[in-house]
């Protein structure tokens, strides 16, 4: 879809469902600490990001990646996590 000029379905959609996080996240938060509601919503995104990997058949090279790029993604993970501290 994206070789033949179908991109902009993604963008619309990527801005779509961007618009709805902030939405939800407001409704989401009112009486629950905001630690909380971020690692519930983290499980939600590694559940998806996951099934997406499995469903697409990418996961067969996480055990042939190399060293220098498992540590950068770990780090690149956890500065992640401590930004949204």
């Amino acid at each position: 879809m994206t070789s033949s000029g179908g991109w902009w379905v993604y963008a619309l959609l990527s801005a779509f469902f961007a618009a709805l996080t902030t939405i939800f996240a407001k409704i989401g938060v009112e009486n629950v600490s905001s630690n909380l509601a971020t690692a519930i919503r983290t499980v939600v995104i590694l559940l998806i990001a996951w099934g997406i990997v499995l469903v697409t058949g990418e996961a067969a090279p996480i055990f042939t990646l190399s060293r220098k790029t498992v540590i950068f993604l770990l780090l690149s993970g956890a500065a992640t996590g401590i930004s949204w501290l």
